[in-house]
């Protein structure tokens, strides 16, 4: 069984999703994109930012969004910039394919994020993103989210 494979990303009406470069990371255009997660309870909790934080809506799409992730793919840009500022355990607890050119070995974090660095391409990155979901012990949990800057 194949698993599905769905794009989850913050985007303003004009297209913009990811600053230039990592070091832009906590830019103002990038924290005013960002500013609806924080706030989330299930957001701050994975991220162990602390107790509390808002629920409704918002909060149940990120949570249910979590909870049907078995596999991440994302770009390198986006690692680069999340490997600073994540905490040591990163927030994903699946596997995390990154499309690169860099070759790297995998990158196992606390948690069970382990970051595998795909040198051929899109589709590979996607192929394995599916199978890794798709063996994924909870059948909720079998899609693969794709997210990466460009």
């Amino acid at each position: 069984m194949a698993g599905k494979v769905f794009f989850s990303v913050s985007m303003s009406l004009d297209g913009f999703i990811a600053p230039e470069s990592p070091e832009e990371l906590m830019g103002q255009l990038w924290m005013e994109l960002q500013q609806w997660i924080f706030p989330q309870r299930f957001f701050r909790e994975n991220l162990k930012l602390g107790e509390g934080g808002e629920e409704g809506r918002d909060n149940d799409i990120v949570r249910e969004t979590f909870e049907r992730t078995g596999a991440s793919v994302m770009g390198k840009r986006m690692f680069d910039a999340g490997e600073q500022m994540w905490p040591e355990e990163a927030p994903f607890h699946t596997p995390v394919f990154v499309v690169t050119h860099e070759k790297r070995d995998p990158w196992e974090r606390p948690g069970g994020t382990t970051f595998h660095f795909v040198n051929d391409g899109i589709e590979s990155a996607l192929d394995q993103a599916r199978e890794a979901a798709a063996t994924a012990t909870s059948a909720s949990r079998a899609a693969a989210r794709r997210s990466w800057s460009t």
